[in-house]
C-alpha cells in the first residue's frame, strides 16, 4: 500500500515544476553546470539536493558544520527568489548572507533600500525539504511576500532614490 501512495506524490512533485520559483532554481541549478555533466539530468533530479526524506534527515547529525555544497545549495535557493522576484517587479534585488561556520546566520534580499526578505539561518547543515511541494511552497511564500512588499513600496524599491 506504501508503494502507490508513493507514485501520486511523485507524480504531483512533476506538477510543482511549473511554478515560477522552481522553474527559476532549475534554471540557476543548470547556469551553475559550466562543463555540462548535468544535461542528461532531469529537473527532478537537479533538484534532488534540496530534497531530503524523514530517514536522510535522521542520518543528518542535530549538530553540525555546514559542508561548501549546502552551503552553495542555499545560496542557489536565495538567488532563484531575487531572480524570480526581479523578473517579476523589474527592480533588481541583491542577495546577501552572514554566515558562521556553525551554520547560523542571516540572508537578505534588498531592493533598492527595502529588504524584501530577512530569514534567520539555524541548522543550515541540514537545509532541505521533505518534498518538491515543500520547497515550492517556500520558494513561492517568499516570492510572493516581497512582490507585495515591493509593490507595496515601489519608492523605496527603487534603485537611486
Amino acid at each position: 500500500m506504501t508503494d502507490t501512495l508513493t507514485a501520486p506524490a511523485e507524480t504531483s512533485d512533476e506538477s510543482f515544476l511549473d511554478t515560477p520559483f522552481v522553474q527559476q532554481l532549475v534554471k540557476q541549478m543548470r547556469a551553475q553546470d559550466i562543463h555540462g555533466t548535468w544535461e542528461t539530468k532531469s529537473d527532478l533530479e537537479l533538484l534532488k539536493p534540496y530534497i531530503h526524506t524523514a530517514e536522510e534527515r535522521r542520518a543528518l547529525p542535530i549538530l553540525g558544520d555546514p559542508d561548501p555544497d549546502t552551503l552553495w545549495h542555499l545560496e542557489i535557493f536565495y538567488n532563484a527568489i531575487a531572480v524570480a522576484i526581479e523578473r517579476e517587479t523589474g527592480q533588481m534585488v541583491s542577495p546577501m548572507m552572514k554566515m558562521s561556520h556553525e551554520g547560523f546566520g542571516r540572508m537578505v534580499l534588498i531592493a533598492g533600500r527595502l529588504v524584501v526578505v530577512n530569514k534567520q539561518l539555524r541548522d543550515v547543515h541540514r537545509f532541505g525539504f521533505p518534498s518538491l511541494a515543500k520547497l515550492a511552497a517556500a520558494g513561492g511564500k517568499f516570492f510572493d511576500e516581497a512582490v507585495a512588499m515591493i509593490r507595496a513600496y515601489p519608492d523605496v524599491a527603487q534603485y537611486g532614490a
